[in-house]
């Protein structure tokens, strides 16, 4: 089709379900041809370009062949673009293309300006030429296999480009102190590597349009905020997971743009400075897995998500605290630090919150009745604190809650009979919570236009689209800590924890209207009276734990029908009667299931080592004896005969032995003596020694 239409200029075909094979010589022809778009939506679609008998007559501007499977079979980068001297735009992206770095395209083309080569399989070095190329403003290099160091004169081979992707690959060493020359750069993302060493002051210091800064994964380390730290415009800050050190000083509170900052997972320390509230564009603040310590500043409060967990914050949290954010608050997880005093009322003033977590901290007295404004609550991990009083009424108004972890407290009375009000995952799939948002999908784009018969504006994102931090939440199911990601998985998963309290009285027959929970602990209480028969309408149930409580009665024959159970639990308590039958999910049950109970009988047997050894063959029907228990009767007759045969056998055959052979012959009769006289003495010193008792 393509083959008479020689005189088209400008090529789009992208975003298409095509199917099959597309050799792209069908274009050899096309002199006027500047503009090539094929994008495909599925993985359907091929594109080849390695013929040896085809010489291109076109000059292209732009080249975008993305997620095409170019050249599935060799993987090469087309060699067609050695031709090419005119390119402005090339994009062969997410194509798996396994070559080295094509560096010759920016020998050949001197006015080309983005350079995608984004999720490939390229390898080797990204060997760039010795010549300065000003032209170039975008390289995205990103999702490869491209290792070693990056070259110290990178900074002066580019000193007008603003994009830079070099994430998710292998390279190592320092980040060259050249950077600090591209002082129009906007986006820097050098995440996921192997960098080391400390971040360059000339880079901090110079690169002031630098907006996006991802650091990210890397094994960098050494102060990054030192007094060079001039990054004014910057809106996007990842270093998280990183060797950095050192406290967090003043120079964050010039970033007034910044709405995403993440400095988890390393050795940072020190106070935070309240003069960082003045960064009031912060929407994401993560600052987890390091030695911060003092209290944390009320002013600092994002708007969005806050993640502090695992320093040593100390004090009350956030007391009378009026920052507007905190009404706007969806995520915010304080746990693993030293903050003390009772839950200020200042965490318990958002509507919008969805995810409060303040596991194992200091937090005392009961818990406030004011709990009953976070109406669109998810998420309540008070883990591991040292909360007392009863579990207040007040709770059961979170019907939307779906995790609710209150273990490892002093908490007393008994469970309330209104948590069958809570949801627990049923609204689930109509109401996604915890899907990822965007942030951002403005960013600050450009657009490259294509002047010809058809004006074309190409849209290029300077930076990846923005999510939300992922939300993630500790839980205990099944006997062991599993960790819950935000997507499906934390929208449909539900639990209660009351585990390891002091709760009294009966288990509320009204917690077996809980349909859709799939995870109930309440081991390590003071519970009495009997398992509630309801419970066998838990159907999503997969972990039930019972154990160590004073409950009494049977176990009731109704939960044979939990289908899902995969873990039951109801060790050391006063139960009686026999165990449920061995049938369905009640058959993976072991002995430790229901250990501690000494009026319980038929326990299952305790797993052995004994290897089982496959027989040649099994029989695949029963016997009418088999059925009727008689499959050990014997055969007398045969088994007689045979026995008989043996012993005959084994007699003449001994006899034959110390016939011909006389050593053995004599060696017999001296033990037959030596028997004898053993017996005679033995008898005889027996008798000897009670005839003397008796005359004594």
């Amino acid at each position: 089709m393509f083959e008479s239409l020689n005189s088209l200029e400008y090529i789009g075909l992208s975003h298409n379900r095509f199917e099959g094979l597309f050799s792209f010589r069908s274009f050899a022809n096309h002199s006027n041809l500047e503009v090539v778009e094929l994008i495909s939506e599925n993985d359907k679609f091929e594109v080849e370009t390695e013929f040896t008998d085809w010489n291109p007559m076109f000059q292209l501007k732009v080249l975008v062949l993305s997620n095409c499977n170019l050249n599935k079979l060799s993987g090469d980068v087309p060699k067609f673009l050695l031709y090419q001297n005119r390119l402005m735009f090339v994009d062969i992206s997410h194509n798996n293309l396994t070559s080295s770095f094509p560096n010759w395209l920016l020998v050949n083309n001197t006015r080309l300006e983005h350079l995608i080569l984004q999720n490939n399989s390229f390898v080797d070095l990204f060997f760039l030429p010795q010549y300065c190329y000003t032209s170039i403003s975008r390289i995205d290099i990103s999702d490869n296999h491209f290792s070693g160091k990056i070259q110290a004169n990178i900074g002066d081979m580019f000193p007008y480009i603003r994009y830079i992707n070099l994430s998710r690959n292998a390279f190592e060493g320092g980040i060259p102190s050249s950077f600090g020359k591209m002082s129009n750069l906007d986006v820097l993302d050098l995440s996921t590597n192997n960098f080391s060493g400390e971040v360059p002051n000339q880079l901090v210091r110079n690169c002031i349009s630098l907006g996006a800064l991802k650091l990210s994964n890397n094994n960098f380390c050494g102060q990054i905020f030192s007094v060079d730290f001039n990054l004014t415009q910057l809106w996007i800050l990842q270093l998280n997971d990183n060797q950095f050190t050192g406290p967090v000083t003043n120079v964050l509170s010039k970033l007034h743009e910044l709405y995403f900052l993440d400095i988890s997972n390393n050795y940072m320390t020190g106070k935070i400075p309240s003069s960082m509230g003045n960064m009031t564009s912060l929407r994401t603040l993560i600052m987890g897995n390091n030695s911060f310590n003092g209290e944390f500043p009320c002013a600092l409060v994002p708007r969005v998500f806050m993640d502090i967990s695992y320093n040593l914050f100390s004090g009350s949290i956030l007391p009378s605290c009026s920052n507007p954010n905190l009404q706007y608050l969806e995520h915010m997880h304080l746990q693993g630090n030293k903050f003390t005093g009772l839950i200020s009322r200042a965490l318990l003033n958002s509507s919008f919150l969805l995810t409060l977590d303040i596991r194992d901290n200091i937090f005392f007295a009961s818990i406030p009745d004011s709990i009953r404004l976070l109406s669109n609550i998810r998420i309540l991990l008070f883990r591991g604190n040292q909360l007392s009083g009863s579990i207040p009424t007040q709770l059961c108004q979170l019907n939307k809650i779906s995790l609710m972890d209150l273990s490892n407290n002093y908490l007393d009375g008994s469970i309330p009979h209104c948590f069958d009000n809570f949801t627990f995952g049923m609204i689930g799939a109509s109401d996604q919570a915890f899907m990822q948002t965007i942030v951002s999908s403005s960013g600050r784009n450009t657009f490259y236009k294509y002047d010809g018969v058809l004006e074309t504006n190409f849209e290029i994102h300077d930076m990846d689209t923005m999510y939300n931090k992922v939300d993630e939440v500790e839980f205990v199911t099944k006997s062991r800590t599993n960790f819950y990601r935000a997507g499906s998985i934390l929208n449909f998963m539900s639990g209660l924890d009351l585990s390891c309290n002091k709760l009294t009285g009966e288990i509320p027959f009204e917690l077996g209207k809980l349909s859709s929970v799939r995870a109930l602990n309440l081991p390590h209480n003071l519970l009495t009276g009997p398992i509630p028969k309801t419970f066998s309408n838990l159907a999503q149930i997969e972990s039930l734990d019972l154990s160590y409580n004073s409950l009494s009665g049977n176990i009731p024959t109704e939960l044979i029908n939990l289908n899902f159970l995969e873990v039951f639990t109801v060790a050391h308590n006063n139960l009686s009667s026999k165990i449920l039958d061995r049938k369905a999910q009640f058959g993976t049950f072991e002995a430790s299931s229901y250990e501690g109970n000494p009026f319980l009988y038929e326990l299952p047997l305790e797993k052995n080592c004994t290897t089982i050894i496959d027989l040649p063959y099994s029989p695949t029907t029963a016997s009418s004896d088999e059925t009727e228990g008689k499959w050990y009767d014997i055969d007398l007759p045969i088994f007689s005969t045979s026995f008989i045969g043996m012993y005959i056998t084994f007699l003449f055959g001994f006899a034959a032995i110390l016939y011909i052979n006389s050593y053995w012959r004599q060696r017999w009769f001296y033990l037959i003596e030596e028997c004898m006289y053993s017996n005679y003495y033995f008898i005889s010193n027996t008798l000897y020694n009670i005839l003397g008792h008796l005359n004594n």
